[in-house]
């Protein structure tokens, strides 16, 4: 039997089996499941599987699998339960049963109205993910093929920007369309208000004295809209009869966000993004290596809720704004400073299966997937998530000082070499070197004990919900 078939077939049962299924999706390294009665859930003996790295209970039951393996998992359950794997609702307004929704959330530890704010806007940029990692990936090869010393001009380099920067260019429309489903309104009428936002004729519309300026904004916009446009469907179609809902509720929804966009919503999306990159800056700039300390210093506690894809959009806007990122280099040091844990662990245990987990997570660990060490390694041990934030601190710190930025948005670790300006490249390495020494050494010295293996051979987590 294939790994993937045992594991879906190990998983279902602890699900409340296969009619208990509402809805399932993959991302990274996450299985994600929401169930139709969450008491026939057995979040212990879930933790308990072989392959399992762990188990956060949230908005939906997240199984820690690990990248790869996860799609496969998902694909296998699927098969078992005859939910899709590749869609989160199948009905078109994604809100019915919000109220039961709502109630399990309140039920969450620590569920305040920030954290839940983050992950929805991470259920927008989720299944954008591999879009953008591949995008980015494009961009950054072909922007230190430039700087090599390539000729611009040539077919393949205008090919490969070509490749690279279109998605950037219309993820407007993307965030729209999802964010149209998490609010409730048409796919579509989403993307629809992404190009209210975007579309270059904005240029030749001038209200109260000013020109309107395409992107202005930027994702903060696009969210606003898609909201409105969400929220007025909803209201509008109150009061259509449903022999004319198809042409009349639309019709009056666009035409109501279109109005409002260019009047109300693109300006505070654009305050809303002005205040969020001059505030990032400023925090940077005034409070240089100790801004960098701190930032990477509590980057993985994000991660383990699953709240840091919330982020996206400050990433993206900081790019649009000053041209480059220099967020993501210093909470990029939360990965390094895992890896550099794990390796510490790894040279000090004597215990089989926890070797056996870190060899397996420490290769996507360093290409900047972190959740497998996170979820299998660091957070049951306890101490050396403690210590893995501290390496993080100090790399992020180094990151900091040197300015590290990126031109594009992708994952961790070592692929965002390719990202990173080419003038920094040195530095971004350093850094992630550092992190990757003080990691290892504040957890050989500190953070580990042989005692603590007690928990991992009995498959006990240490996972919490946020």
């Amino acid at each position: 039997m294939r790994k993937e078939e045992r594991l879906a077939g190990e998983i279902l049962p602890h699900l409340g089996g296969p009619s208990n299924i509402n809805s399932l999706t993959s991302c990274m390294t996450r299985l994600r499941v929401t169930p139709i009665d969450e008491t026939k859930v057995d979040l212990d003996r879930l933790k308990e599987i072989d392959g399992v790295l762990g188990v956060v209970e949230a908005e939906t039951i997240q199984i820690i699998l690990g990248p790869g393996i996860v799609t496969r998992v998902a694909e296998e359950v699927s098969k078992l339960s005859g939910v899709d794997a590749e869609s989160l609702e199948d009905d078109e307004n994604i809100f019915e049963g919000l109220a039961d929704q709502t109630k399990s959330d309140l039920k969450q530890k620590n569920a305040t109205p920030f954290k839940l704010f983050l992950r929805k806007i991470a259920s927008i940029f989720i299944p954008l993910i591999p879009a953008i990692v591949a995008s980015g990936l494009i961009a950054g090869i072909t922007n230190i093929v430039i700087r090599s010393g390539v000729d611009p001009e040539t077919s393949l380099v205008s090919i490969l920007n070509f490749i690279g920067w279109g998605l950037f260019s219309y993820l407007g429309i993307f965030v729209g369309i999802n964010a149209a489903k998490e609010f409730g309104g048409t796919p579509a009428l989403g993307g629809i208000a992404g190009i209210l936002i975007i579309n270059p004729a904005l240029a030749d519309i001038t209200l109260f004295g000013e020109q309107l300026v395409p992107g202005r904004g930027g994702l903060v916009g696009v969210m606003l809209a898609a909201f409105f446009m969400a929220w007025t469907e909803r209201r509008v179609r109150r009061f259509v009869p449903s022999s004319l809902d198809i042409i009349v509720t639309p019709t009056i929804s666009v035409l109501i966000t279109g109005f409002a966009t260019l009047i109300v919503l693109q300006p505070i999306g654009g305050f809303v993004s002005d205040l969020i990159t001059k505030g990032l800056l400023g925090l940077i700039d005034a409070g240089g290596i100790f801004s960098g300390l701190i930032l990477a210093g509590t980057f993985l506690p994000l991660v383990v809720t699953g709240l840091h894809q919330g982020l996206t959009p400050v990433h993206m806007e900081l790019i649009n704004t000053i041209g480059d990122d220099p967020l993501l280099p210093i909470l990029a040091m939360g990965g390094a400073g895992q890896v550099g844990a794990a390796f510490a662990i790894y040279f000090k245990t004597k215990n089989k299966k926890l070797r056996k987990v870190i060899k397996a997570g420490l290769p996507v660990g360093i290409l900047g997937i972190g959740e497998p060490l996170i979820f299998g390694v660091t957070l049951p041990l306890g101490r050396p998530f403690i210590t893995a934030c501290l390496g993080a601190a100090i790399g992020g710190a180094f990151a900091a000082f040197f300015k590290v930025a990126t031109i594009a948005i992708g994952v961790s670790g070592l692929p965002l070499i390719f990202l990173v300006n080419s003038n920094q490249i040195l530095y971004y390495i350093i850094s992630l070197v550092v992190a990757y020494f003080f990691g290892f050494v504040f957890t050989y010295l500190f953070g580990f004990k042989e005692e603590m293996t007690v928990a991992i051979d009995k498959g006990a987590s240490t996972n919490t919900a946020a």
